[in-house]
């Protein structure tokens, strides 16, 4: 089955690479995929496979029924939306989107989910159980898989895979994970009160901007000795707003900023931890304020029986020198995280990283990929894909 899941994807890469092309030089934001939402339905519709479309607002859901009678449910989750970046990689192939971009590869994510789809829907009868292939929306803004969940992307379930590119590992190879792979993100929004006055009497005044500084510090300084070192804390602040002239002491300053972790408990005592800080220093100084704290997606826990699938079918198809093991997760974000509320769920890392060429990071507005990744992405989500069912991946 490997032999010919192999043939099929090679046989397909033409195609595939021009899939992805088309979908780089027409990028769309975070739910605006109304083009590629249609394109991709397209596609998938010349395949025989169910389609329903303008699920979660724009995403797409396909259904691959297999012949055999087991009814456990795989879903393969691929992301499609770009990012505001103004490209400067001057492809042939470049974004024809003033200010929009596929910097984070989910070009690559929708063709490999494509491609999946399109070599699964040839062994239709040869699977024991049906593929769900989730086409999300609005990944970069952390809110495209609750629409789809919403939506029933998830029912009936048993187990979902995924992807996500990386520039750093070579193209061709795949990074795998056990356990946490990336960051739970909450959003943090301050607003600290004070009084304004005249910038040449300052004891007549609450200062806020300096009361702010004395915040952020204070925070920065906590993690590093109040904190387990063992369990990652990073706090920034990204946006500062505050004051009205040079010579007028700020009354108001409001912050904005973002709170990674990756363990359940410390990111639950987070706000509290955070907030309580914030307080003694405004009533040290005799200031107000105001707190907000917004839960945003959780950490993503690869599920162990999942990671292990994906890591023999990887060694099977591309042997033990293309599979890396990955010592660390990573502080960034990926609402795949909200799919693992429903059922056991893994994701893998794809190289896509060029040789003899630079490799820009994710975001950048010269990234670019080794598109063989992409025969490397579908090969081993489909053969991971067939063996779901040959054994006990799955069962809950």
């Amino acid at each position: 089955m490997l032999t010919r899941i192999k043939h099929l994807a090679t046989k397909l890469a033409p195609r595939l690479i021009e899939i992805r092309r088309h979908i780089h030089a027409h990028p769309e934001l975070s739910g605006q995929e109304y083009q590629t939402s249609a394109y991709v339905a397209g596609v998938l519709s010349s395949y025989g496979l169910q389609v329903r479309e303008q699920v979660g607002k724009t995403g797409v859901i396909a259904h691959l029924n297999g012949a055999g009678t087991d009814d456990r449910l795989l879903a393969i989750r691929t992301d499609m939306d770009a990012l505001p970046i103004i490209e400067r990689t001057n492809l042939e192939y470049a974004s024809r989107e003033s200010g929009v971009m596929h910097a984070c590869g989910h070009d690559v994510h929708t063709t490999v989910g494509l491609g999946t789809a399109m070599v699964l829907a040839e062994l239709g009868e040869q699977l024991p159980g049906s593929v769900r292939f989730i086409f999300q929306p609005a990944e970069e803004i952390a809110q495209g898989a609750s629409w789809m969940v919403a939506d029933g992307a998830m029912e009936n379930v048993t187990g979902i895979l995924s992807l996500h590119v990386f520039p750093t590992i070579p193209g061709g190879s795949v990074g795998i994970r056990y356990g946490a792979l990336t960051a739970a993100a909450d959003e943090l929004e301050m607003i600290i009160i004070g009084e304004s006055g005249h910038g040449a009497r300052p004891h007549e005044a609450i200062d806020a901007i300096w009361i702010a500084a004395q915040a952020i510090t204070a925070l920065q300084q906590a993690i590093s000795r109040t904190q387990n070192p063992l369990r990652p804390v990073v706090l920034t602040i990204g946006k500062i707003a505050g004051g009205r002239a040079p010579n007028v002491i700020a009354d108001q300053v409001k912050l904005l900023g973002t709170v990674r972790s990756l363990h359940p408990e410390t990111r639950a005592a987070l706000p509290q931890w955070i907030e309580q800080i914030v307080a003694n220093i405004c009533k040290t100084y005799g200031a107000r304020y105001e707190f907000n704290y917004k839960r945003g997606v959780p950490s993503v826990q690869n599920n162990a029986a999942l990671t292990q699938l994906l890591e023999e079918s990887a060694r099977e198809a591309w042997g033990s020198d293309r599979v890396q093991i990955i010592p660390e997760p990573s502080l960034g974000a990926e609402d795949f995280s909200c799919y693992l509320d429903y059922a056991p769920g893994a994701m893998f890392r794809l190289g896509v990283g060029r040789a003899d060429q630079p490799n820009y990071p994710l975001h950048h507005p010269q990234f670019e990929v080794d598109e063989s990744a992409i025969v490397t992405g579908v090969v081993t989500l489909a053969y991971a894909a067939y063996k779901y069912w040959q054994e006990t991946y799955g069962h809950r």
